[in-house]
């Protein structure tokens, strides 16, 4: 005792000497106190806001999701497919492996069935590399329950914030689940390679057998994988396979898992492979589906999820036109010739239903389908060609006291101070001719003379209510021949017509009618999908009946499907002169009361070497015909209302012409002549001051 205060009273001058250094410091120094503060504060913060984070994720969900694969359904609610993602077939931790599990914990968490989700060890790892690799995330140091978290609640990205989600995520995950069946979403989650998710596929897929009939050289193999399938997997790496397998049996015997023979045993044996793994066919109409997900990326829910997250997805799908469609573009005899050098035309097609605006089939493009690739039938721009005159010239017409068979001029003939100067694509012209005439055979002079008449600006307006915005430098003359810079896709074009096949309302098109989440709550709702009337219904019935003579005596005879009765409308775009004869465009909108195509065909990239030679009748008329021709035999086949316009219209043009179109055209003629005069004469004064 008396040792210990002698040993005290020679401390303590020292002990003085250290706090009276220590008191000055942090006098001294106030900054650094704040600093400590500030951190603190932080940490306390973070650690606020990722326990929040954690508790508000989807936590309560991870195993419904991961159990149920997304599923679609046609338009009658039957199911049509099911989407395959980071997913395979989910089994129950007790028709897995013991010597799969063993592995697996042996080399990814060996204090899997005692830590909280994360491991001291593992993150004291991570930060002695973090010095090492001048802060560098490297990776490793994740627990198996971390792992989860990563794969099934957060993206991929190596970032200080994903891993410190990570942990809470983990924390909370050991709260809502039991270690047995975190294990099992975990290895029900993992990729093993070659396209195959989930440790049942991958016993099918390399070893033939289920994930339970797996022995400790098989389950290493599988546990292998987990650090690099693509360099681990058997199939294409069986040394670098049978290397990590040897190690991690030697790892389950530093965990007791095996015994130094039985590891012995498992090392000298063959790995014996056998395929046995078949995916089923998911994706039956590739082309709807990617359409679908684009659409539920709009909705707000992202590609992973759409995929992966098991949601039951109601479409307006209709199987058997999707098929027919899909057949008439797999018969290469359908479409025009490839080019010299052995490009193909490329081509695309969609179906609506005109009362509802759903999506009854597309087909995107012709050759092998890309996931998520280019969709010539709704992300194309194009010239429509004459298509637009339906609804840039012919319907404002009708509104402005034109009928059907009010006549038109047809004659060459140049307009307004930049003399433009149409041509009929057959050198031909009549004089004059009705209205419906002009229209089925598509005579661009009458269709520039109408618009002349009525006004450009008309024309646009009309096109706005269709849902088509011209660009204000395609507002112009050449407009009404599809002379724009700025194309569109056959779903705008799609959308358009509906409102003649409806009888005056322009639907909002859809693919997708409804989405339940796996839980069952309803997070897109489409199904009252929104439409409005743009024009009348006697306008609608008018124009259909003008549209009918396109397919019985005008340019679309050659595609109208035998035995049914469409309307619609042809286009085309030509090329330079120079080139040949020949077009860069053709495209045939027709319907019926139940259904409405849009087909388009061309080359990606037009060119003097890639065009389509000669008329649509050997370009685009074929197949649409073809699809036409599989389709309306599964259609309800509603009869048109409306007749021909031209059996409607007299045999002959009646010689008094003061019906009401006539009158209104000699006063818009009268006001556009006077305002040419009223511009000559501002042009001539300004010129006097310039």
């Amino acid at each position: 005792m008396a040792y210990l205060k002698q040993f005290w009273h020679w401390l303590a001058p020292y002990l003085a000497i250290v706090w009276k250094w220590i008191r000055w410091f942090f006098r001294r120094f106030q900054l650094i106190r704040w600093a400590i503060l500030i951190v603190l504060l932080t940490i306390l913060c973070a650690s606020a806001f990722f326990t929040y984070k954690a508790k508000t994720a989807d936590v309560q969900d991870i195993k419904s999701t991961l159990q149920t694969k997304t599923t679609y359904y046609d338009r009658s609610n039957n199911k049509a497919g099911v989407m395959y993602g980071q997913k395979g077939t989910y089994v129950e931790l007790n028709h897995i492996a013991q010597s799969v599990q063993d592995a697996v914990i042996s080399t990814e968490d060996r204090s899997f069935y005692t830590n909280w989700g994360f491991s001291i060890k593992g993150i004291l790892r991570s930060m002695v590399n973090l010095v090492r690799y001048h802060g560098a995330i490297t990776g490793g140091g994740s627990t198996i329950t971390q792992q989860l978290a990563k794969n099934t609640l957060l993206t991929q990205q190596q970032s200080y914030l994903r891993k410190a989600q990570e942990l809470f995520l983990a924390v909370q995950l050991t709260k809502v689940y039991s270690k047995q069946d975190i294990l099992a979403m975990y290895l029900n989650n993992s990729y093993f390679g070659n396209g195959v998710w989930g440790v049942e596929d991958a016993a099918q897929r390399y070893f033939g057998k289920p994930a339970s009939q797996l022995d400790a050289s098989e389950g290493a193999t599988l546990a292998g994988m987990l650090r690099s399938p693509s360099y681990y997997n058997p199939v294409d790496h069986m040394d670098h396979a049978l290397a990590r397998r040897n190690l991690i049996l030697g790892l389950m015997v530093d965990n007791h898992k095996l015994t130094a023979a039985q590891a012995a045993t498992a090392k000298s044996s063959t790995l014996v492979l056998k395929d046995t793994y078949s995916a089923s066919n998911g994706e039956q109409y590739p082309y709807f589906v990617d359409s679908v997900i684009e659409e539920a990326q709009k909705d707000g829910i992202s590609q992973d999820d759409i995929v992966n997250k098991g949601y039951k997805i109601y479409t307006t799908l209709d199987t058997t036109y999707q098929k027919e469609m899909q057949a008439a573009f797999d018969n290469d005899a359908n479409f025009p010739a490839n080019a010299a050098d052995g490009t193909q035309p490329q081509a695309s097609s969609i179906a609506v239903d005109p009362s509802t605006g759903g999506v009854l089939a597309v087909v995107g493009a012709r050759g092998k389908h890309v996931y998520l690739g280019y969709n010539y039938a709704t992300q194309l721009q194009r010239s429509p060609g004459s298509t637009i005159k339906p609804l840039m010239v012919y319907t404002p017409a009708l509104e402005h006291g034109y009928d059907y068979d009010s006549t038109l001029q047809d004659k060459k003939q140049s307009f307004g101070k930049d003399h433009y100067t149409p041509t009929n694509a057959t050198g031909t012209y009549s004089g004059s001719l009705p209205m419906y005439m002009a229209l089925a055979n598509s005579v661009n002079t009458s269709a520039v003379w109408l618009l002349n008449k009525i006004g450009v600006d008309t024309g646009v307006k009309s096109l706005a209510r269709f849902g088509i915005d011209l660009k204000k430098k395609d507002q112009n003359l050449a407009a009404a021949l599809g002379g724009v810079t700025t194309g569109f896709s056959p779903l705008i074009m799609a959308r358009a017509y509906s409102a003649f096949a409806n009888g005056g309302y322009l639907p909002q098109t859809h693919f997708i009618r409804k989405i339940v989440d796996a839980t069952g709550r309803t997070v897109v709702d489409n199904t009252n999908a929104s439409k409005k009337r743009i024009i009348d219904a006697k306008v609608a019935k008018t124009m259909t009946s003008m549209m009918l003579g396109t397919f019985k005596y005008g340019t679309g005879v050659t595609a109208a499907p035998s035995g049914y009765t469409v309307a619609g409308k042809t286009g085309s775009t030509e090329v330079p002169s120079s080139w040949g004869y020949g077009t860069r465009d053709q495209w045939v909108i027709g319907y019926t009361p139940d259904i409405v195509v849009a087909t388009w065909t061309g080359f990606a990239t037009t060119d003097a070497q890639h065009f389509l030679v000669g008329t649509s009748e050997s370009g685009v008329a074929p197949i649409f015909k073809a699809e036409m021709s599989g389709m309306l035999p599964s259609s309800p086949q509603t009869s048109f209302g409306e007749k021909d316009a031209k059996s409607l219209a007299t045999l002959q043009t009646p010689a008094n012409s003061s019906s009401a179109s006539d009158w209104f055209s000699g006063v818009q003629s009268g006001i556009e002549s006077a305002k040419e005069k009223v511009n000559e004469w501002y042009n001539g004064i300004k010129g006097l001051f310039e």
